[in-house]
């Protein structure tokens, strides 16, 4: 009978272990159904035909709450490995590097007994050695400043006391730092002021956010000179970027908002081996009108790169008085009209002008960062062909398209601006397009979309002061907020208006 009992036993466990197996396997088949919904999901905003419309901050979004889910039925497979104590699998992925620079604490982990159990004593043959980054949260402290007064006892000659030293709010209770840490948070994080204060309070730190207001108005007023030196060293080059982008402003006479601009000026020398370094300089303008264009650029001649905006011709026009300018177009939004046409069904005029463009755009890739006579003659080479049958294939098909159509319009677009687009090919310096500016006024649109509008003009021209320097801080490789933190020290301790271009930011880099 006990042998029975014992079969029975045996039965009812092997019978359980499959049952367990069974939900293993079903939660294994679920969780493989979810992740293939993840990754189609994945693909769709990666590669989905909206993916060049959409807009590249709210796809890194996307990105992120996709993978973050990935990572969630991962560790639900690695928590079901250690309770049934089976080893976790490797996984791929990408952890990152911790810098050399970064402090390190170490622990040492011992085992409870060094003693053998032999009875001897255990002696180190090696470790193991692992490194985890870890992070303490920002913390508040306060600067205690003491000035002892020194008095004479044999004469009364007076109170002798050191000076007490400048600061940028006076009487206030902000360090330089403190100040640059606003700035950096409310400019290059896009945290406005009012969610600051949040985060201060949380720490019991009451700012209003009328405080920090005050803090980054005055900021902005001595940071003034420093972005009028950026200004004018962009316009010594004889190359440079310009583009525009919306800035709502409150309009407190109507009680509503009003659309000014700001204007972007850039300059990156670095895919040509240039030696002047990158920058870039915002105007807030109260409209889109080329005659802002034609004041910020006063003094400027050179190559000036830009989109097709109309605004632009009065810089070439023939009365204009001042510096030569010429023209440079970009390719890619020519070839952004195109794709838009392929997006709605079979579009074999429009694939086959995107083709050519993006054979051009495959020598640029080749010679990036090559000198500008190597670009120049690379492309004279093997660009103009292309070029060449470019301009072939928009007379062909010109002729035959309707003018009103999408296909009509965006050939009458590229044979517009034809000759802008061959800039390219006379000068080695020039790019193929005008991402360059682009890309430093996607900050911008950030910030514009967490805090909605600029309060007062007076509000967006400051606006436009802090993030000129805090952009050109991150195209030369410099940490803003250490920048900001050193240049608005230097400023209340009396740096020499004389010296003010030693406090660019490509300056700070060099001396660090």
């Amino acid at each position: 009978m006990s042998n029975a009992a014992d079969l029975l036993g045996e039965i009812a466990a092997l019978k359980a272990m499959l049952i367990a197996s069974e939900a293993r396997n079903l939660r294994k088949d679920e969780r493989i159904e979810r992740l293939e919904k993840l990754v189609a999901a994945f693909k769709h905003a990666a590669f989905g035909r909206r993916s060049e419309k959409s807009d590249p901050d709210q796809f890194e979004l996307a990105l992120e709450d996709l993978e973050t889910a990935i990572a969630a039925i991962h560790a639900e497979e690695d928590a079901e490995d250690r309770a049934a104590k089976r080893p976790a699998k490797p996984r791929a992925a990408n952890r990152g590097s911790l810098p050399k620079h970064l402090p390190r604490i170490e622990e040492v982990i011992e085992p409870e007994s060094l003693t053998c159990a032999c009875g001897g004593c255990l002696h180190c043959i090696g470790e193991d050695v692992s490194e985890r980054l870890d992070i303490v949260p920002a913390q508040f402290r306060v600067i205690v400043t003491r000035r002892p007064k020194y008095a004479c006892r044999s004469c009364t000659d007076g109170v002798v006391q050191a000076p007490a030293l400048a600061r940028l709010i006076p009487g206030g209770m902000p360090t330089e730092a403190t100040v640059a840490h606003v700035l950096v948070s409310k400019y290059a994080d896009h945290l406005p002021l009012y969610r600051q204060a949040q985060i201060y309070s949380r720490q019991g730190v009451d700012l209003d956010r009328s405080t920090l207001a005050d803090w980054v108005g005055r900021a902005a007023f001595e940071l003034r000179p420093v972005f009028d030196a950026l200004m004018a060293d962009l316009k010594r080059s004889t190359k440079l970027f310009m583009d525009e982008t919306r800035a709502p402003v409150l309009d407190p006479g109507a009680k509503k908002t009003k659309t000014g601009y700001f204007w972007a000026l850039a300059r990156d020398d670095r895919p040509w081996g240039g030696t002047a370094p990158p920058g870039v300089a915002f105007t807030y303008a109260h409209g889109r009108g080329g005659q802002h264009a034609g004041r910020i650029l006063q003094g400027f001649g050179g190559i000036l790169q830009v989109d097709g905006y109309a605004g632009y011709n009065r810089l070439i026009a023939a009365d204009r008085i001042g510096p030569a300018i010429q023209l440079a177009y970009c390719w890619a939004h020519a070839r952004r009209k195109l794709i838009e046409i392929t997006r709605t069904g079979p579009a074999p005029i429009a694939e086959e002008g995107v083709v050519l463009i993006r054979d051009l755009y495959a020598i640029e890739a080749e010679i990036r960062s090559s000198d500008p006579a190597i670009r120049l003659a690379i492309r004279q080479e093997r660009s103009a062909p292309i070029l060449a049958s470019i301009d072939d294939w928009l007379a062909h098909h010109r002729a035959r398209a309707s003018a009103k159509s999408p296909l009509g319009e965006a050939l009458a677009y590229i044979a517009k601006y034809r000759d802008g687009l061959g800039r390219f090919l006379t000068d080695g310096r020039v790019e193929i397009d005008n991402n360059t500016v682009e890309r430093t006024i996607r900050p911008i649109a950030l910030n514009r979309k967490n805090a909605l509008f600029a309060g007062h003009d007076a509000g967006a021209e400051n606006w436009a002061v802090i993030a000129s320097l805090i952009e050109t801080c991150k195209m030369n490789a410099v940490d803003p907020h250490a920048w900001l933190a050193n240049t608005l020290a230097s400023i209340v301790n009396g740096h020499k208006q004389s010296q003010i271009d030693d406090l660019l930011p490509w300056n700070y880099a060099i001396k660090v």
